[in-house]
């Protein structure tokens, strides 16, 4: 990237007036940022990661008054406009996002941050879109709940959703509002099929599972020959995981079809999961979709893409960065922490010369200032 980060954080519009500011906003995120990457999690550690690398700090940020302290940090990021922060980072990702070309798929989903409920606050729960191909954050909005996904998802749209690219999304935004969204911005859907939709579901999945799902060699094949039908198989880490696809385009005799944009098929992907010791577990996630001529194959990538957003970056907040240990909850302070560890994820990620885990180079970087700045890129 051309633009370095210290010079997003810089542009950054500062809420604070006066002459009483102590320490510049820039310096504040900057030694967030950097406590992250270097395996701190909270405000207590941001105060001692800065007093313990002061001097190197001092290089390249200002520090008119020293490290701030651990309530500065604290206030700053609960005052922080969270959306302002958003859209500062989405600017340093700019040239990823141009890369984003046809077909890239891009899963919508949310996640609650378990430790930032309060005596008088619900948990933050935040909706990100994700690239999958790209692992990239594209936007976020936080919500008061999981419910009010409904009305976040086409604000998140507005933000990204281009011509080519694929939405895809669970059972909560399966709304006739989101796939005329989607549609209107020139992109394409797939989207969970569940009791939600209670009719479209019923009629979707009596009609698949009787008429369409077999196991009959000969019809298997005449299906998969027409694009149909198709199958996969995973092997590792002791497990088997075979997914199979089927899919009924030209759905005109579908009741409420015709409430759905853009609406070209419906589908069902059977998965049956196999590890040793255990009893297989199966499962049948049906879905609708709006791409033209998309094959089963088409379906079953799509469908794999889409949980990247749980395995690359949910799981990677929880495990690597503990999102859900964090206490953080004074007014904004757990969505902004939540930008800023996408943000570090996102750094730590596109550094590929230590081939370790996510974990194994937060650790680095907390023992070797030097791949810190390496991962941060401001030398």
């Amino acid at each position: 990237m051309t633009k370095k980060i210290i010079e997003i954080m810089e542009g950054m519009p500062d809420y604070r007036k006066g002459n009483a500011i102590r320490h510049k906003l820039c310096d504040i995120l900057m030694i967030g940022l950097m406590t992250f990457i270097c395996n701190g999690n909270d405000f207590a550690a941001m105060h001692l990661f800065g007093t313990m690398h002061e001097e190197f700090l001092m290089e390249f940020l200002e520090l008119p008054n020293g490290i701030p302290s651990q309530d500065t940090f604290e206030r700053v990021f609960a005052k922080l406009n969270p959306k302002a922060l958003s859209l500062q980072f989405r600017e340093w990702t700019s040239e990823l996002r141009e890369a984003i070309g046809d077909n890239a798929t891009v899963a919508i989903d949310g996640k609650t941050i378990r430790r930032s409920k309060g005596a008088e606050k619900k948990a933050t729960h935040v909706v990100t879109a994700f690239a999958s191909d790209l692992q990239l954050v594209l936007g976020q909005l936080a919500t008061d709940e999981k419910s009010n996904e409904i009305t976040a998802i086409p604000k998140l749209l507005d933000m990204f959703c281009g011509k080519g690219m694929v939405i895809t999304i669970d059972a909560m935004g399966t709304q006739t509002e989101i796939a005329e969204k989607i549609i209107e911005k020139g992109g394409d859907y797939v989207l969970a099929l569940k009791a939600n939709q209670e009719t479209l579901h019923e009629d979707a999945s009596l009609y698949l599972d009787s008429d369409v799902v077999t196991r009959d060699p000969e019809k298997l094949k005449a299906l998969e020959e027409i694009g149909h039908y198709g199958k996969t198989i995973e092997k590792g880490h002791g497990r088997i995981e075979t997914r199979k696809c089927f899919i009924c385009p030209g759905i005109d005799w579908l009741e409420g079809a015709d409430r759905w944009p853009g609406l070209n098929g419906i589908g069902v992907i059977l998965s049956k999961r196999e590890e040793l010791g255990k009893e297989p577990t199966m499962s049948r996630n049906y879905f609708i979709y709006s791409i033209e001529d998309a094959k089963a194959s088409d379906l079953l990538r799509i469908n794999r893409e889409h949980w990247a957003i749980e395995n690359n970056l949910h799981w990677m907040l929880d495990v690597a960065f503990r999102e859900d240990d964090s206490r953080a909850r004074l007014e904004n302070a757990a969505e902004n922490l939540n930008i800023l560890r996408k943000q570090a994820l996102q750094l730590m990620k596109q550094e590929t010369s230590f081939k370790g885990s996510m974990r194994g180079k937060r650790l680095r970087c907390s023992w070797d200032i030097s791949y810190a700045i390496k991962v941060i890129g401001v030398k």
